[in-house]
């Protein structure tokens, strides 16, 4: 199934992290994604300020409908993405779906 297509479903404290052999399995879902100490991370490059801004923007209003919030870092033409699931300490099948959608963005 396609993961953008997806909801985000509540986690709880007490499910556990995927385990990797699934990491490894879903990673392959999310194009230009990378497992970087355990977190799913990926940069994007833009033009400018403000169109790095907008997709910024944009991936907020993702990360409020879905209710699953990424560490979002930006700057001049540069924004870095981690997606990891502090509930449970791991990554979880939100981090994928939230990944898969960011990837949409245009």
């Amino acid at each position: 199934m396609d993961l953008s297509r997806k909801k985000c479903v509540a986690c709880e404290g007490w499910m556990k992290p995927m385990p990797m052999f699934l990491v490894k399995k879903y990673l392959k879902k999310v194009k230009n994604w990378k497992l970087k100490k355990r977190k799913l991370y990926k940069e994007f490059k833009f033009r400018d300020f403000k169109t790095t801004l907008k997709f910024v923007n944009k991936i907020g209003s993702i990360a409020e409908k879905e209710g699953h919030h990424p560490d979002i870092y930006f700057t001049w033409g540069k924004c870095s993405i981690e997606l990891y699931t502090h509930a449970i300490k791991g990554l979880s099948e939100n981090d994928f779906i939230l990944a898969a959608k960011i990837n949409k963005i245009k």
